[in-house]
């Protein structure tokens, strides 16, 4: 074993609006059955990195309740496992992770205990595939300080809510801008990164020492000059979750065969924690096209270029079209739904009408279901 992995899923994102209200950016459903982190922990394992830490923290009951068994992604192992650490008071710290340094340095005892020679460290809000191990035999090629997974984004695209990278002839690294305002590149960082552990936790002890707790700006910018960092191309799919256009377009992407064939079908894939439901039921009077409908599922109405999680009921005579509707949502009769995100667990009434003029709609209608 070379390396250990560390999935950093404790943060917040205010450009998911209610969506993370009640649930951590990591935890939220993507292509039908599956969650954000699904991704992060299916290619550290089918990469056979054996041990796996996640740093939770916002929200993160729902995330810890689909943690809470390892053998979904085949860590259960003697050699090494699935750890989950969140925030604790202790004699000397009672603060809560300040940024993804103060994350993992809050827990750099793990590290210390450990005996991989290298760290592998990842995002819980991507969807992407990838072979770790030829980033990493990349990485040592180069003779790298830190190895940084980039991706060229398509030309013309906003990246200001990424970090901005530019590199040399050589792939090394020789800017980084994090969020800029202007940005001189499309090629942004995916926040994957490659690290020797020994390194890792000298660093992470001096920024602790100088009260730095960001991981990007406090090792990455600041160290771009002193150490030799690189960047690796991502040539496949890849994309963030974390604001609601980008939510909603990494999920209709999942409508492409390509892409469902690329995750679903081709070795190695996606795993994640199974329901014990149904398969979903078509009754008489449903109509559905181009969409994908998950265990659990009623359907009686038309159902178009849309995603249904688990546990979702459609009434009579709806219509349902280009929309995302979460797990566990009741649809009453006559319903239309159009260029929305439904919420969990909602119920919307008969003879309501939802549409997304300008953009995604995000519907979060908290009616009770029964009335007494």
């Amino acid at each position: 074993m070379k390396s250990l992995g560390i999935i950093l899923a404790g943060g917040n994102s205010n450009r998911m609006q209610e969506l993370t209200s009640h649930r951590a950016v990591s935890a939220m459903p993507v292509g039908g059955s599956y969650r954000s982190i699904d991704f992060a922990l299916s290619n550290m394992s089918s990469s056979r990195i054996h041990t796996v830490a996640v740093l939770t923290q916002y929200n993160a009951r729902s995330l810890n309740e689909h943690l809470s068994s390892s053998k979904w992604w085949d860590f259960g192992r003697k050699q090494g496992g699935l750890y989950i650490f969140t925030p604790t008071v202790t004699a000397s710290n009672n603060w809560w992770y300040r940024g993804t340094a103060d994350a993992m340095y809050q827990n750099i005892d793990f590290l210390k205990r450990r005996h991989e020679p290298y760290v592998i460290i990842s995002s819980g809000d991507c969807v992407y595939k990838v072979d770790f191990n030829e980033i990493l035999d990349y990485h040592i090629d180069k003779k790298a300080d830190i190895t940084i997974v980039c991706k060229d984004m398509p030309a013309g695209m906003d990246v200001s809510r990424y970090g901005v990278v530019r590199m040399n002839e050589e792939a090394r690294i020789v800017e980084f801008e994090e969020k800029p305002m202007m940005a001189n590149s499309n090629t942004v960082s995916t926040g994957i990164y490659i690290i020797r552990r020994r390194q890792l936790i000298e660093m992470l002890e001096r920024c602790a020492q100088e009260e730095r707790y960001d991981f990007v700006s406090d090792i990455l910018i600041r160290y771009k000059n002193l150490k030799r960092i690189y960047g690796y191309k991502l040539k496949t799919y890849w994309n963030n979750i974390a604001s609601i256009d980008s939510y909603y377009a990494t999920n209709m992407d999942f409508l492409k065969p390509e892409v469902r064939k690329f995750f679903f079908r081709d070795e190695p894939k996606i795993a994640t924690k199974v329901d014990d439901l149904p398969p979903a039921k078509y009754n008489e009077g449903s109509d559905v096209r181009n969409s994908l409908v998950a265990s659990g599922c009623i359907i009686n109405s038309k159902v178009e270029n849309s995603i249904l999680f688990k546990k979702t009921f459609v009434g009579k005579n709806c219509v349902i079209k280009n929309s995302i509707i979460l797990n566990d949502v009741y649809i009453g009769d006559n319903t239309h739904i159009e260029n929305c995100i439904v919420e969990s667990r909602n119920t919307l009434r008969a003879n309501t009408y939802y549409c997304g003029d300008n953009g995604v709609k995000v519907v979060c209608e908290e009616n009770a279901r029964y009335v007494m």
